[in-house]
């Protein structure tokens, strides 16, 4: 792992600076998202807000071939949801909107879930315990910890609710390049894999399934969806190495009042 990048303290307040614009993104797509809107409709207002409102670049966009700025994954899709003019938010439907966003050459890198409408118990048991997963693997970043020590801290909980871990898809370095090196695993044991440091940023981002951990990918190339078709929810935030801890750099407005 020794391809990891050690951001700079220059470096580090730009990165500072895309993850406090994404989460002014979140901010104005909680009073935009609701009940009838097509994921496409959801993907313009975000494309808009980022380049016209905040001056930034949404940093999805034609990455890998990728024609729009976010990924709407609603209810069994686990990650890569494409936007569609078709498909419209439904009452209790859950959602997860995955967004990167680049200013001055660094990205951020952030996901939300929205519950819509009237949402049944056990899919806000999901929603919750898996943002509940997300805090616990943050809360094991400082220096001298082991990046294994984040999965398990995940793994541990989620599967405890009762829940699977999927384990295709991880976490990253990120920086001035969408995906970096390490990737972190949202499973693993504690005392196991690279020494955290100082000045490392990566993002963490458990896919937390109903049922099975098993997914399939959709005709599209795209989209992942569970192979159960239960519900699968997921959070995201990019998150710095300080000298005592850790920083989340995409926090957003309500999670600092929390």
């Amino acid at each position: 792992m020794t391809d990891i990048i050690i951001k700079s303290p220059d470096e580090i307040a730009l990165m500072r600076t895309s993850g406090q614009l994404l989460a002014q993104v979140f901010n104005a797509l909680d009073d935009y998202i609701a009940v009838g809107q097509s994921t496409l409709e959801i993907n313009n207002f975000v494309e808009d807000y980022i380049t016209n409102t905040l001056n930034a670049r949404p940093a999805s966009k034609g990455q890998y071939g990728f024609a729009y700025v976010l990924n709407p994954s609603i209810n069994d899709v686990v990650c890569h949801g494409v936007p569609s003019s078709t498909q419209k938010l439904k009452n209790g439907d859950i959602i997860n909107i995955d967004i990167t966003l680049e200013k001055n050459g660094y990205i951020a890198d952030s996901s939300k879930m929205y519950c819509i409408g009237d949402v049944s118990p056990l899919a806000k048991r999901l929603v919750d315990k898996t943002y509940q997963a997300l805090w616990l693997g943050i809360k094991e970043v400082k220096p001298g910890a082991k990046l294994g020590d984040i999965g398990f801290a995940i793994q541990q909980f989620s599967e405890k609710q009762g829940y699977t871990v999927v384990r295709e898809y991880c976490g990253h370095g990120i920086g001035k390049q969408m995906h970096e090196s390490p990737e972190v695993l949202h499973y693993g044991t504690k005392n196991t894999g690279a020494t955290l440091q100082e000045g490392m940023i990566f993002t963490i981002e458990p896919m937390i399934n109903q049922g099975t951990a098993k997914t399939k990918m959709k005709p599209d190339g795209w989209t992942v969806v569970t192979r159960d078709k239960k519900l699968s929810a997921q959070w995201e935030h990019t998150v710095l190495v300080t000298k005592d801890g850790y920083e989340v750099l995409t926090l957003r407005q309500e999670e600092r009042l929390s």
